[in-house]
Parts: structure tokens; sequence; C-alpha cells
């Protein structure tokens, strides 16, 4: 039996959430300010909670607690409180409290801390850069999803991801790499080795979250978002380039001349 449109048959579910998502994104990006931290607290909070709830399935009352401070923790930001003093909280309770896999949720929570961080940081100091980093996480993923299902091949990491192929996977540097063509004329040439290495970084998060949905087994971090599971499956790669963008960022912008 013909098993093609199968490969397809969640595609159109996908690209009416991914529209959605656009749309909020690219609202709350405009407008900045409060609206734009209060919907990354949002994110931010739901993904600690999806988290927790992943490692602590039979701990019920973890997730939201965790959940509700990584939201408050990025709300300090706009506050005179040191962020840094309260985004431990999250990390710290989760870790504390949940029965396993504590040193997991550490350092996962502690990599969402930090993505988040740097989304707000880069939107607020250097917008063009946010820009381009979030076309490059889009375009690698879209050419990853299409080149895995039109070419198939051997799997990347099987025993982790299985869906995940080399061919998807090259796919993704290749888009990232013409991404970051695109922007070397207002950002500098350095961006598109750059676009290359946030593009694997984006991989190797979607890799993570993976590797944490077969530990405990499940398929998704959880059902917010049609055709995409939930919003780590969606933004896994995402907080990840941003969480190693804040290494990369102080040598992309110096070799641009700091523009």
């Amino acid at each position: 039996m013909n098993d093609t449109p199968r490969k397809w048959d969640d595609l159109s579910t996908r690209i009416i959430t991914a529209v959605v998502l656009i749309i909020v994104a690219t609202g709350s990006f405009l407008l900045g300010g409060f609206t734009f931290t209060f919907v990354i607290a949002l994110a931010c909070g739901l993904m600690l909670w999806e988290l927790a709830n992943m490692l602590g399935q039979d701990q019920q009352t973890i997730a939201p607690l965790a959940g509700f401070l990584g939201f408050i923790a990025v709300l300090s930001l706009l506050t005179p409180v040191p962020f840094y003093a309260v985004a431990v909280l999250p990390v710290l309770f989760g870790s504390f409290f949940l029965k396993n896999s504590k040193l997991i949720y550490l350092f996962y929570s502690a990599f969402i801390m930090l993505g988040c961080l740097s989304v707000l940081f880069t939107r607020d100091v250097l917008a063009l850069h946010f820009i381009w980093l979030v076309a490059v996480v889009i375009a690698s993923d879209v050419a990853g999803y299409l080149f895995g299902r039109l070419l198939g091949g051997p799997k990347f990491w099987p025993r982790v991801s299985p869906k995940k192929t080399w061919s998807g996977t090259v796919g993704g540097w290749i888009a990232a790499a013409f991404v970051g063509a695109g922007f070397a004329g207002m950002l500098g040439g350095s961006v598109i080795l750059a676009s290359v290495v946030l593009c694997f970084a984006a991989q190797m998060g979607d890799i993570a979250e993976s590797a944490i949905k077969r530990r405990v087994g499940i398929k998704d971090s959880s059902n917010l978002l049609p055709g995409h599971g939930g919003l780590l499956d969606r933004f896994d790669g995402m907080i990840a380039a941003f969480a190693v963008w804040i290494i990369l960022a102080p040598l992309v912008v110096m070799t641009a001349g700091g523009n």
C-alpha cells in the first residue's frame, strides 16, 4: 500500500497552526514592550510546564507551579527585581521537587530560561539579528521537513529521533546558509557560517527534546498546538538557537563592525 499520502496528511493542520503562530509572534514583535515580554513569558511558562509534566507524570501539581514560576521570572524583566535572582526559582523548584530526572530538568529548564532571555535581549538590542535568526531556524526547519519527506534515506540518529534523516539535516544546513547569505550584506559575511552553526544548534535542541520524550515514553510534549504537539515540540530548536546565540553574538557583531 502506498504510504505517500500519509507523509503529508498533517501538512494542512501544521500550516494553519504555523500561520497563527506567525501572526501572534509578528504582532507581539512589532508592538514590543510589555506585549512581547508577556508573550515570551507565557511561552516560557508553558514550556517549563510541559517539561515538568513530561518528567513528573505522577506529580501533577509540580508542572503548573514550575510553569507559573517561569512566567513570573520572565515578567520580572519589567521590574527592578534582578532577573537572575528570580530566574533560578523555576529551575531549582523543579529540580528539588521532581522525584525523577532531576538533572535533566535542571539543565533543560536552565536552557529554556537562557533562550527566552536571549529572545528578549536580541529583540530589544539587535532587532535585525533577531529577524535573521528566526528566519534561519524557520527556513532550516521547513527545509528539513521537506527534504526529509521527499528524499528520505538514512536516519540521522535513529535511537533518539527516528524520523530525522540525514537528507533533512543537510537540507536544513543548506537553507540556513542561504538565509545567512541573504542577510550578509546587512549583517556581515560572518552570519553565513553563524547561520549553519545556529541551525545545527536548533537541530540538537530538537534531538535533545526527542530524547526526553523517548525516555518518558510519550510522542508529544503536550497537545497545545494542533499538528505540532506542544510548544517544546515547536520551539525546542528556536530556544536552543537563541541560547547558543548568546555566545556567538559578540563575535558576529564585532566581525560586522558593530552594524
